[in-house]
This record gives structure tokens, sequence and C-alpha cells, in this order.
């Protein structure tokens, strides 16, 4: 497949646009938006990309539906063969067509694959990322991207190396023009003023456990599902969608939640580039459910990520955001001028009542957010990225800085005091111990390639 498809006649872009339409109502959150240019492929096999999806559980099958609209998915991959044989003989996936493995590494070995998604627990993001990167692949990567602040920088080279190939992070909230979109353009045009204060609430973490030791289910592949992280016994609640409340794997509602809303607030302030984020993160009011110590749970059968907490970051130009579980889910902006909340059900405030933005929030100022993009689908933007060229709307890079603030917000709270980070050099000064938690140790066979 060329990276610049054809577009199709009128026909075969009807019948498109309805297959996209179908397969993107499945897919959960985002409203699908209808293309205002050409279909990207015409409804030739050859000029369709051919898509391998690794990671088919309940976001995976999400993902790939909505894939599925765009091109032929030929291989489908999970180490536990349940989610794999699901997502075969989805009609909508697979179609009872598609190859299935249990190893990541023959999806990316396939020459006919052009571009790979990639939905697995959060701590196989990075290495399977860099390396379909390695292998010539276009990839979207659900969020968050990124485990560690090193694989920040890791999945930053791999990048830049390979910057002919289009990434996309799933963080969808960057696609909705009508509530969150507005809120970004809002703050910066400074239509609210001065930004003072942002409260970013992402709710804490569930609690539970004491979980018993269990046989893993025969069709799951333990050990491979655990990949880089400490081997250990397997329990039902450490695995598929509960992984997220357990520190081996995951950073909790810190990155889960996060990655959606820290990303949308650094990205309205500008905070999002390169050498840009907070330089102090205050974690001294952070709880967990198990004892901690030196920032380790002792306890290896309960959840152990944050369940509540209200951890502040400053930043260089003054801005104060407050993380927290308490409150409502979303983010307010604090101006000299105003305040706005917004979040995946609303919109809200004086300045939305009174429309504030009336004849500054219209195409131009949505081609801007788009980088020059037709303002679209999450899906529908990677896709078109591919054809056209270009940084995606949820680009890897702006995407990391984010991940920063996340990942630096769950350091301070494990440790449950003030650390000090230098955005420029990446490193938290005058404290050993918070920075041995930039890296983490894996083990061995399951390192992540460094191609700087």
């Amino acid at each position: 497949m060329s990276k610049k498809m054809k577009p199709g006649n009128q026909s075969n872009r009807r019948d498109f646009l309805k297959k996209s339409t179908a397969a993107a109502a499945l897919t959960p959150f985002v409203p699908y938006i209808p293309w205002s240019q050409p279909a990207f492929a015409n409804q030739e096999k050859n000029d369709r990309p051919q898509i391998g999806c690794i990671g088919v559980g309940s976001m995976g099958t999400g993902d790939a539906r909505g894939h599925a609209g765009f091109g032929d998915i030929v291989a489908v991959c999970d180490v536990d063969s349940r989610h794999a044989e699901r997502a075969k003989n989805d009609e909508h996936i697979g179609k009872g067509k598609a190859d299935m493995y249990e190893d990541y590494r023959k999806v990316l070995d396939r020459q006919d694959i052009d571009v790979v998604s990639i939905v697995t627990t959060d701590h196989w993001h990075i290495k399977i990322a860099v390396e379909a990167l390695e292998a010539g692949k276009h990839v979207f990567c659900q969020k968050p991207l990124t485990l560690t602040l090193e694989e920040n920088q890791l999945i930053r080279k791999a990048c830049k190396k390979h910057k002919d190939l289009v990434f996309l992070v799933g963080t969808q909230q960057r696609s909705d023009k009508n509530k969150f979109l507005r809120a970004v353009n809002m703050v910066q045009k400074g239509l609210l003023g001065d930004i003072k204060k942002i409260t970013v609430g992402i709710n804490g973490s569930p609690t539970g456990g004491p979980f018993p030791i269990a046989e893993p289910p025969a069709e799951l592949n333990w050990d491979m599902w655990l990949g880089q992280a400490p081997k250990v016994p397997y329990r039902e609640k450490r695995s598929h969608y509960e992984f997220r409340w357990w520190y081996e794997y995951s950073g909790g509602k810190f990155t889960d939640w996060g990655a959606h809303h820290v990303d949308i607030a650094t990205w309205a302030i500008g905070q999002n580039k390169e050498g840009m984020g907070p330089i102090e993160i205050d974690g001294t009011d952070a709880k967990h459910p198990v004892e901690f110590k030196d920032g380790y749970p002792v306890a290896d059968d309960q959840y152990n990520t944050s369940h509540d907490f209200s951890v502040i970051c400053k930043f260089a130009n003054g801005i104060e955001m407050d993380v927290t579980s308490r409150g409502d889910n979303g983010i307010m902006f604090e101006g000299s001028k105003g305040r706005l909340f917004v979040n995946r059900g609303k919109i809200a405030g004086k300045p939305i009542e009174e429309n504030w933005d009336e004849g500054k929030f219209g195409e131009q100022e949505l081609l801007e957010l788009y980088k020059g993009k037709q303002p679209e689908g999450h899906k529908n933007n990677f896709y078109r990225c591919i054809r056209e060229g270009g940084l995606t709307l949820s680009d890897p890079f702006s995407h990391v800085q984010a991940m920063a603030t996340c990942h630096l917000s769950s350091i301070a709270a494990r440790l449950g005091r003030k650390i000090q980070w230098d955005p420029k050099t990446e490193k938290i000064i005058g404290d050993d111990e918070a920075a041995a938690f930039i890296a983490r140790d894996r083990r061995e066979g399951f390192d992540i390639l460094d191609v700087g």
C-alpha cells in the first residue's frame, strides 16, 4: 500500500462511509464525524491498509471495530486465546478470515501489514510500539502510552527516528470539538484571562483484596502477560481490566484518567512541548489502600494504586494544577476573567452561558487545533495522516509531556512528599530515592529497544 491512498469514486465512497459509520458506532466515547473530504481509499483491496490488531480484549475490540472501517484486519493477536478467537470471528473485525497469533512479533514480521493497533495492558505499550516502528509500521496505540518517565524518552527517540511513519495515541478527547476543543481554544485565545489554577478531577482507584492465588486460565499465557513486570503468582484481579489498579503494570488513576484530562489541561496552557512541564509536584496529600514503604506496597495481594489524593503540580509560569480524586471528574480552568468546567458530559460556566467565544471558535480555530487537518473523528485523523503525512492530532511527542506530569504525580504520591523536576533535563532534583522511579528494572528478555 502506498502512503498516499487514492480516493475512490462516488459510489465506492458512499459504501465506504456507510461501513465506516457502522464501525465507528461500535467504538466507545467519540461520535463519528463524517469526512468533509473524499474518502481515503477506494474499495479495491490493494488500496486499503492491511491492519494487525495486537491486544483485542474489551477496549481492543472497540478499537479494532473502528479500524475495520478504514482497512482490512488481517491479523489479531492476544496472549489470551479467548480474546483472539473472539476477534477473529467477529463479523466487524476478523470476519473469520484474520490470522490469529499469541506472539505479537509474528504480526510485526509480516511484510503485508501496514498498520498495527496496540491495545494491550499499559506495561506492554512501548516495547511493542518501538518494535513496530522499527518494523516499518504505522502505529495506533492506546493511552497511556508509557509506564515510566524513561519510556517517555524511549518512544520519543523512536518516533523522531521514524518520522516518516504515522503514530496516533488513543486520547479521544482531543477529537471532541464541541466540548474539549472548545475549552482548549477558549483558554489559548485568552478569553478566561490569565490562568491561575486548574483542577483536574480524575477520581480515585478502587480498593479491593486480599485476592487469592489461583491457576491461570489455560487460555492465558500468564508469563507473557506479565512481560517486563516481576514474575508473581496469578491472581484473577491482577489481570485484564484490573491491571490498572496495580503500580506494577500501570499508574492507577494518575495514568488512566490522567492521560485524558491532564493531557487536555497541559495542551490548553501550552505546556505540552518538549522541555516543558511542572517544576514541583507535591504528593503529601495522598493515601493508598495498603501500607507503603519507600514508595512500594508492602502487601502483594491487594490493589495498591492511590484511591484518595490531591497532588499539586506547580509550573514555572505560576499556574497550579491540582490532580485530584475529589470532586467531579473533569477539568476546571480558573482564569482572571472567569471559570470554565469541561468533562465528557458537559462544558459549563459563565463563559459558555454568555458565548464569550462567539466568532472566535470556528473553522479556522479548529484547523489550527487539528494542525491544519480537517476536523473529524480520532481514527479518521490517523488514516488521513497516513494518506497525507503530518503529525496526528494526538501525537506521541505532546502526549509524553502530559504523561510526565502523570508519572511525576504518581511518584510524589507513592513517596508522600514534594519532589522537584527539571523539565528541560528531565531529571528529578535532589532526591535520589524519587529519581530511582524514573525507570524500572525489567525482566530478562523483555527489555525495550533504545534506538537513540
